[in-house]
């Protein structure tokens, strides 16, 4: 289990980009890191196999829409998205040959990778996505994200 029985990851309004489909996908990578996360070790290759599921359809998606858009920094964000995908899958050959350490620590690179791809790579395609849509930037209004005033 883990040890500190909290997920590293947690969704909120800072993570917002202003691209409806790339934020709701985003909720949904949370989601399955902070389950795979706190998974015990019988739950582990259910919580891998969702993760995959995930990460496959997320990065197909964005994949279509760079395609699609003739997005110019395609190349550098889906090098990195098959560099996520090929990790996953050592992975999961190790987690099907018992070997559950590496899928735990998978669900904390992923959990620690996520905000800096999501604010350098996505937010830029969530930006060129929502001005061919509309003709301008997303304007984002994110609730509490942590700052206080003194």
């Amino acid at each position: 289990m883990n040890e500190s029985k909290e997920p590293s990851l947690d969704w909120s309004d800072a993570l917002l980009l202003g691209y409806g489909p790339m934020d709701a996908r985003h909720v949904e990578f949370v989601s399955v890191v902070s389950a795979l996360e706190m998974a015990n070790d019988v739950d582990l290759p259910q919580r891998l196999a969702a993760v995959a599921d995930h990460l496959r359809a997320h990065f197909d998606e964005e994949n279509r829409w760079m395609t699609e858009s003739d997005f110019p920094a395609r190349n550098c964000h889906v090098d990195e998205h098959d560099a996520v995908l090929e990790s996953l899958e050592q992975v999961q050959l190790l987690l099907e040959g018992g070997d559950s350490s590496e899928c735990r620590r998978l669900a904390k690179e992923l959990a620690c990778w996520f905000p800096g791809h999501a604010d350098y790579m996505d937010a830029a395609l969530a930006h060129w996505m929502f001005k061919r849509d509309t003709g301008g930037k997303p304007v984002v209004l994110r609730r509490s994200i942590g700052i206080t005033s003194t």
